[in-house]
């Protein structure tokens, strides 16, 4: 099969293609044809970090953990999936877990579920690694039906879906965006824009909230806006993070009664905990999005499994909207989406 490898990590690593054997699925794992793959920050942090991240495979590496595709094989005692079941997960790329820019790839079937019937294979690739961390993070912090809630970085690929989310479990719904191309797709998303170039913390939760603060904090930007995000919260109000590896003065938490929730949703996969809690988050986001209720949204450039340093490059520009997806073009039209 083909894939594409990495053979050295750092800031210059490139991708390059290469003819190798296909794998078999172990026990408990399914053998997956992938139709297409999405870029998340984490791949681009292990290109160019390499080693220095504990969760870095070993070259040469077959990145990229998210995926959809069809079930070409399963093994010994998966009752749960047949060969041609349409599937998508996030489910290799990591530490000795070989990932999705190949050909085929093997996933724990705990990991997998459905692809949304209503969705194309490029659609769902984008979902798996963002949609799990929204979930993860909203239904933590107790999102739910009156609660107002502030997404920061609403047009990114963990912020837009967790803009839907939030609206799916009934929530109001504001998001912060930097630009009039953000601020358009956060509104259509159906959320209230919030311009955080031109508008304080003070502004906005005065305007939106009467000064009372947010219920739930939703922060897929993380680092030094968490002390926005504590500043936009009310009092014994819910912030979920997924960027918190940096030093905060958490004074303001504390006198508000805060509650801090940290999403890293790729415990399952790297400490074999819980696997299957994924899988059935996948099975619920794909009712979500049959129901209409999830759309993912796809950056306007695409590109080939061969043009994949060139989707990190899109990423890393923070030019994109939405998912970065790559697709796997060497198969046949089946695999085209």
């Amino acid at each position: 099969m083909k894939a594409m490898l990495i053979n050295n990590y750092g800031e210059d690593a490139v991708f390059e293609a290469a003819d190798i054997a296909a794998p078999e699925p172990q026990d408990g794992h399914v053998l997956v044809k992938v139709a297409a793959s999405s870029v998340n920050t984490v791949d681009m942090m292990i290109r160019k970090m390499g080693k220095e991240l504990p969760l870095s495979p070993d070259t040469p590496a077959i990145l990229g953990m998210d995926f959809a595709g069809v079930v070409e094989a399963v093994g010994n005692g998966v009752t749960q999936y047949a060969v041609g079941d349409e599937v998508y997960g996030c489910a290799g790329g990591l530490a000795d877990i070989p990932g999705a820019l190949a050909d085929y790839m093997v996933a724990d079937a705990d990991l997998i579920a459905r692809k949304p019937k209503n969705l194309t294979m490029a659609e769902a690739a984008a979902l798996p690694l963002v949609a799990i961390t929204a979930y993860e993070g909203l239904t933590r912090a107790g999102c739910g039906s009156g609660h107002k809630v502030l997404v920061h970085g609403g047009s990114g690929g963990v912020g837009h879906v967790a803009i839907q989310l939030a609206k799916h479990f009934g929530a109001d719904v504001y998001s912060t965006g930097g630009g009039d191309k953000q601020i358009s797709l956060i509104e259509k998303l159906g959320a209230t824009g919030i311009n955080y170039r031109t508008e304080t913390v003070e502004d906005y939760v005065a305007e939106h909230t009467d000064g009372k603060g947010f219920d739930v904090v939703f922060d897929s930007v993380g680092g030094a806006n968490m002390t926005n995000s504590f500043e936009a919260a009310a009092l014994n109000a819910h912030v979920a993070t997924t960027v918190s590896l940096c030093e905060l003065d958490l004074t303001t938490a504390h006198f508000k009664g805060l509650s801090l929730h940290v999403v890293f949703m790729l415990i399952p996969m790297l400490h074999g905990h819980k696997r299957s809690e994924h899988g059935r988050i996948l099975q619920e986001l794909a009712a979500i999005a049959e129901s209409g209720a999830l759309t993912p949204v796809l950056d306007e450039k695409s590109y080939s499994f061969a043009e994949v340093k060139q989707a990190h490059d899109r990423l890393e520009s923070r030019q994109a909207m939405g998912k970065v997806v790559v697709r796997n073009t060497w198969g046949d039209e089946q695999n085209k989406s």
